[in-house]
């Protein structure tokens, strides 16, 4: 990433060197303490130095995730394409550090990941499903953060919509390529891994989209 113009050029530069200074040291007292803090029953994620626990997810919501780690840890395993994590694994980027909803590693990161591992990189796809607490994070700092951090694909999951948006990473940050809650939704960086939009919403249908996958060559 690269500082704008106007700002490696302003004469307070100094100034701000030392605020930044100041501020990213004491986010990261905060951060290890976050840390020793944290329970396996404990959803939370430390963003700009603060420590934010969600409240307990809808029935929608959480059904969402499931059908969609369902899906393409069935996909992933199956073929031996990396390894899918969900909410609990911690993933921890240069300021903060997040607990996305569902996440993927492709086979060049995913063989560098321990079985005790608790402190996860960047990895290649995320998905978040959006609640009306967290909505303003995933389509704000998270979306900006994952994008600089060389997340290549992003999807949005809006359960009020039964929709789907995909994001690709650009070079100025994420392009949307999809938005739809309708028909098939193809993934840019998990080979193969296609399926119907109403498979992240209806049990039936994604019970269908697993039967077909491990019917399929090479399952």
């Amino acid at each position: 990433m690269t500082l704008p113009n106007e700002l490696l050029e302003a004469p307070e530069l100094a100034l701000y060197e030392e605020q930044i200074k100041t501020r990213l040291e004491e986010e990261r007292r905060l951060r290890e303490k976050f840390r020793e803090e944290l329970t396996p029953g404990r959803k939370a994620e430390l963003i700009n130095g603060e420590v934010i626990v969600h409240s307990p997810a809808t029935t929608r919501h959480t059904r969402s995730r499931m059908l969609l780690s369902r899906l393409l840890s069935t996909h992933v395993e199956t073929r031996n394409l990396g390894m899918v994590l969900d909410e609990k694994a911690l993933v921890c980027l240069t300021r903060n550090d997040y607990e996305p909803d569902v996440l993927f590693y492709g086979p060049e990161k995913a063989v560098g990941i321990e079985p005790g591992q608790l402190l996860f990189p960047a990895p290649d796809f995320i998905a978040e499903v959006l609640s009306e607490t967290t909505a303003h994070r995933d389509r704000g700092v998270k979306f900006r953060d994952y994008a600089a951090h060389g997340v290549a694909e992003y999807w949005l999951v809006d359960t009020g919509a039964e929709a789907v948006e995909q994001y690709e990473l650009a070079r100025t940050g994420y392009a949307l390529r999809l938005k739809s809650g309708s028909g098939n939704v193809r993934s840019l960086v998990v080979p193969g891994f296609e399926i119907p939009i109403r498979a992240v919403f209806d049990p039936e249908e994604n019970l269908r989209v697993l039967r077909r996958m491990f019917q399929a060559p090479g399952a």
